[in-house]
């Protein structure tokens, strides 16, 4: 994919691309949820009407693909890309269907899948590029959830987010069976990306046992003993430990969280107990350990748009990052990522692009870690 018009179509698009997770975080408001639910009733897919991840063209990134939009860099990265095999990462991109005519995006493939299908392509280009440098990304498409069916907790939203689970969990065990038996698998996603790899490691930690170096799942709340204990992978809380589970939500002060804890708190999680406040999983990404605080000095690089928003260039030392009662607070000279900071100096948009040189450092750290 042309990096020529990358900046420009993220910072401009992102935004209506994190309408799930902010309208997750807004439950009330009536116009909000008239305007934005899917008409309808969830239909049932027919048997076999799911995508064939057999099928290349279901994929938006596997190794395969000459034009992989994972392999791209920032414009002052003169590193190589990672030579071959190494880890295997598996990504879950976030929601980036906006439309309301269904519950469910439908797979589709270049020009047909029209916005939904840009936006899908570019966040694996800027998220899971972080990457690149341990092993080959493979990113599915997948039926996923409508904006809309995040605002109601209904039948029909439970039934959407079900089916778009469904095509990770089959895109995923295609992933393993074409990874061999010993080789190392980073999870990588976020937002609704995030929700969906949060079950998978429930549903498949008998074949990940063992074999997990990191599970990044990234803009989404986790409670670390009402969700992680079903999953058998504890919160990272070393730079070199592997078999692990990273978070985190970047804010800057003043923050103010309400809209995320006032729609989480008191939930219950994948193990039946209630979610509060203090049982909320964050990670720094510049230090790689549960609670921990760095100053901008260790951040290895953020990803800072050029000027007509275009590319991108990294940045190291400029954000700092600390975590406080489960939220990361971002410190420092934080440069000027866009337009798109969300209410309450939610940075929900640019969890990635604030850390993404120390993403990349903490992977090739972890991957060097489960090697030995």
């Amino acid at each position: 994919m042309c990096a020529r018009r990358f900046l420009m179509l993220i910072f401009f698009l992102t935004l209506l691309m994190v309408g799930a997770a902010f309208v997750l975080y807004q439950w009330g408001g009536q116009m909000l949820i008239k305007s934005a639910t899917p008409q309808g009733h969830f239909e049932v897919a027919a048997a076999g009407s799911g995508p064939d991840y057999s099928v290349i063209s279901n994929w938006l990134d596997r190794p395969e693909l000459p034009n992989s939009p994972s392999r791209w860099r920032p414009t002052n990265d003169a590193a190589p890309v990672m030579p071959g095999e190494q880890a295997g990462i598996f990504y879950v991109h976030p929601t980036t269907y906006l439309e309301k005519d269904r519950w469910n995006a439908p797979i589709c493939e270049g020009e047909e899948c029209g916005e939904a299908g840009k936006r899908a392509a570019l966040f694996v280009q800027s998220q899971a590029s972080a990457f690149n440098r341990v092993g080959t990304v493979w990113a599915p498409r997948y039926r996923q959830a409508a904006f809309g069916a995040f605002l109601l907790r209904t039948e029909d939203a439970e039934r959407a987010l079900n089916l778009a689970y469904g095509d990770v969990l089959a895109a995923f065990d295609y992933f393993l069976a074409h990874r061999g038996q010993d080789k190392p698998i980073i999870l990588a996603g976020h937002s609704q990306g995030s929700l969906h790899l949060l079950r998978l490691l429930k549903d498949r930690r008998s074949v990940l046992n063992g074999r997990l170096v990191a599970a990044y799942i990234v803009g989404w709340p986790i409670g670390i003993t009402s969700d992680l204990p079903i999953t058998g992978f504890p919160a990272c809380a070393e730079p070199n430990q592997t078999g692990c589970v990273i978070s985190w939500q970047s804010f800057k002060e003043p923050d103010n969280t309400s809209l995320v804890t006032d729609a989480w708190v008191g939930t219950k999680g994948l193990t039946g107990a209630t979610r509060t406040r203090n049982d909320m999983l964050c990670t720094n990404p510049l230090t790689g350990t549960r609670d921990g605080a760095a100053s901008p000095e260790a951040n290895q690089g953020t990803l800072v748009p050029n000027g007509d928003l275009s590319n991108a260039s990294l940045e190291a030392g400029r954000v700092g990052a600390s975590c406080d009662n489960g939220f990361l607070n971002i410190d420092g000279d934080v440069p000027n990522l866009g337009p798109y900071v969300l209410p309450g100096n939610n940075y929900h948009v640019y969890d990635y692009a604030l850390f993404w040189g120390s993403i990349r450092a903490d992977a090739k750290r972890r991957v060097k870690a489960w090697g030995k």
